[in-house]
């Protein structure tokens, strides 16, 4: 992977995690409201795990192999 990938998927993880913390508001702001719309939440709290499995990923293309 040369630093041009490097540096774009640096990006994306940051852009992905941002997005996974925003999601933490939304559903605090979601589940304030009287009476707070469930279903509204469970789809955030999974769109949430998805971003994390997608960062997780990106994450490990980062490490390199180590032949052992």
């Amino acid at each position: 992977m040369d630093e041009q990938e490097e540096s774009t998927l640096h990006q994306k993880i940051e852009d992905l995690k941002e997005e996974h913390r925003d999601l933490d508001d939304v559903i605090a702001r979601v589940q304030e409201a009287v009476p707070f719309d469930q279903l509204k939440v469970q789809r955030l709290k999974k769109r949430k795990l998805i971003l994390k499995d997608q960062i997780i990923v990106m994450e490990n293309l980062l490490i390199p192999d180590i032949i052992a």
